[in-house]
């Protein structure tokens, strides 16, 4: 069935957005709006490619959709670079949670590399606790909108640098004050997680949970560093781990790898989108999302950065609808597999099922 005929079935956006979602994979640098881009740059004297808010959303979208993950990562020069005093720290954040929630989220995880945040002269311990702030202060305003969200953070460090056993640290720091796990960011050609293997050791001997990007643009070795050697609770992206399962034939064979993932409940942090821009798949139509959901995977659905893909959670699930015919059932399980995977305390993540999510559904699905 092509994705004309399932479009017919597909789950509107209007729906979608009255739905609740849960995002483990959200860059904060990564889905600042235009026009703060352009306030921002205008007080602090930086160049921007253009300086209408649509125009400047083009550009991002355009230099995000070169189809590689290094041209990709270069859009945030301009998004890092209006993230180095404490007050656009706590508006960038604020209006994250804001936005998230605008779209129906109800909890994210959203993570960013504090290191990338002090040329203005920030301490790391600063840069937290402006953007700390600045979530409370989204949550509360969405509230006030009528959305309810937790926003939570993952702190992230470079893969490229030297400060991620500093980074964990830091993230150890403001457990349960808001952060709740880790990560390594970058470009992953040349930069193994194996490397930072003496931060993950740390976070293991801490009890912090972290996550790892992982099968992006680099194969299944990559997935393997993170999960075998670094003992990653989260996989971020993922999709990679295709190439370990052979789908020649009736029932599909997986690697010991792709086993394990599956049986341990290794979330997956899939974003769509973000996969076509940089080549993780080649059309949305042989994204391998379908295969992994369907192989009993814990996939989750995400946006990585909103931004760049000119994206968001419910156009995510609504591409996926009209491509592979996706209901509430789908789209449900999604939402409860990241709720599962999310690294908050088991009676918040029992809640959030229990008291959110699930009721939701349950009259989402009985209306249909």
């Amino acid at each position: 069935m092509n994705a004309k005929a399932l479009s017919k079935k597909a789950l509107t956006h209007d729906q979608l957005v009255a739905a609740p979602k849960v995002v483990l994979h959200e860059h904060l640098d990564g889905g600042v709006r235009p026009q703060t881009l352009i306030e921002i740059a205008d007080e602090i004297g930086h160049e921007l490619p253009a300086h209408d808010a649509a125009a400047l959303a083009d550009w991002f979208f355009e230099a995000a959709d070169s189809g590689t993950l290094a041209r990709y990562l270069e859009t945030f020069d301009h998004t890092i670079a209006v993230s180095q005093t404490a007050e656009h720290c706590f508006r960038i954040a604020s209006e994250a949670a804001q936005d998230l929630a605008a779209d129906g989220v109800v909890y994210a995880e959203i993570r960013y590399a504090p290191e990338q945040q002090l040329r203005g002269g920030l301490s790391l311990e600063a840069v937290v606790e402006a953007t700390l702030a600045g979530f409370e202060e989204g949550e509360r305003l969405a509230e006030k909108a009528g959305n309810r969200i937790q926003a939570r953070t993952i702190l992230c460090g470079m893969r490229h640098a030297d400060r991620t056993l500093e980074v964990a640290k830091l993230a150890t720091a403001y457990r349960d004050k808001g952060v709740v796990g880790f990560d390594i960011a970058g470009g992953e050609i040349g930069n193994p997680a194996e490397a930072h293997v003496e931060a993950f050791n740390y976070l293991r001997r801490e009890n912090m949970p972290f996550t790892i990007h992982a099968g992006e643009s680099v194969g299944p070795e990559s997935i393997w560093g993170a999960v075998s050697v670094c003992g990653a609770n989260r996989i971020g992206h993922g999709v990679q781990l295709i190439k370990d399962i052979d789908l020649t034939g009736d029932d599909a064979k997986l690697s010991n790898l792709a086993h394990y993932i599956r049986d341990r409940r290794i979330a997956l942090e899939v974003c769509p989108s973000s996969n076509l821009q940089t080549e993780g798949a080649e059309s949305i139509e042989t994204h391998p999302i379908k295969e992994l959901f369907d192989l009993g995977f814990r996939v989750t659905v995400n946006n990585d950065n909103r931004l760049m893909s000119r994206t968001h959670t419910s156009r995510e699930f609504q591409l996926l609808s009209e491509t592979f015919g996706w209901g509430w059932a789908e789209v449900k399980r999604c939402t409860e597999n990241a709720v599962k995977a999310a690294f908050l305390h088991q009676p918040e993540r029992r809640r959030l099922l229990e008291e959110v999510v699930r009721p939701a559904y349950a009259a989402l699905e009985a209306s249909a």
